[in-house]
């Protein structure tokens, strides 16, 4: 199946999996939820319209997506505590779900956000090529702002690697630049890499584990978003330490995009 090629990098991100009310989380990749909201933000759909149906055929779209992540750089957890409404006066605070004013004493609204600083990933997006070829349209020229949880997020450039591929997985593992936290070592060959994979890879023994994520967006309506579990598997692939991509990376990122260009 073809795909594109996506790098998700920014100063900071968030994908929530069981974020609410004051304790807002993340996972440790981006959710298929994250990706699917950045893909319809690109193609100007609004959130109550992000997953109506086309009207020529009646197809949900970025249902036939299939995602490959490639944890270049975990980053590190950075927890913002969060406070709204507090120090105004009476009846120019917060309001509670009843619609009356929060009492003085409780105006102040305290959250915990959960970001993952300096993260780096790098996605193989799968599907029918016509899909492939108006998400790389849009991803060039987005409707709307791109951004990756949340939409203080915003993501580096550059955003889109390749366009529509025949074998965007074995670009992840052998010729696309990697971000690593630290250089390898000299005498190193390979370094070790986490993906994450909607199907089991062929190469994965059949007993090993997977794990179910609520992260498959049936509605992004804000007072009706509902998401459907989906089983993810997590592997550690061997990559030759020459794709390493020393920091800044944008030389070796644009020496990539460019090596096929006339």
């Amino acid at each position: 199946m073809n795909g594109i090629l996506l790098r998700l990098a920014a100063p900071l991100m968030s994908f929530g999996e069981h974020a609410a009310f004051r304790y807002r989380d993340t996972i440790g990749f981006p959710t298929r939820s994250a990706l699917i909201g950045m893909f319809a933000a690109a193609d100007g759909r609004s959130r109550e319209e992000a997953l109506a149906p086309d009207p020529a055929t009646g197809a949900i779209p970025y249902t036939d997506l299939v995602l490959t992540i490639r944890i270049d750089r975990p980053g590190h957890r950075h927890t913002d505590y969060h406070t709204t409404g507090g120090g105004r006066p009476h009846k120019q605070g917060l309001r509670t779900s009843s619609g009356n004013y929060r009492s003085q004493k409780q105006s102040t609204h305290v959250s915990h956000r959960i970001y993952l600083a300096d993260a780096v990933f790098t996605a193989a997006v799968c599907g029918p090529d016509p899909l492939l070829e108006h998400l790389t349209d849009r991803l060039e020229q987005p409707a709307f702002a791109l951004y990756l949880g949340r939409r203080a997020c915003i993501p580096d450039e550059p955003l889109l690697l390749r366009g529509p591929h025949p074998d965007p997985v074995n670009e992840l593992l052998t010729r696309v630049p990697l971000s690593l936290p630290t250089p390898p070592d000299p005498e190193q060959a390979t370094v070790p890499v986490d993906f994450i994979w909607e199907a089991p890879p062929a190469h994965l023994p059949a007993a090993n584990s997977h794990r179910e994520l609520a992260d498959v967006p049936v509605d992004f309506t804000p007072t009706q978003r509902f998401h459907r579990t989906r089983k993810v598997w997590r592997t550690t692939e061997h990559l030759p330490a020459t794709l390493y991509a020393d920091r800044p990376p944008i030389r070796a990122l644009t020496a990539y995009i460019q090596q096929d260009t006339p």
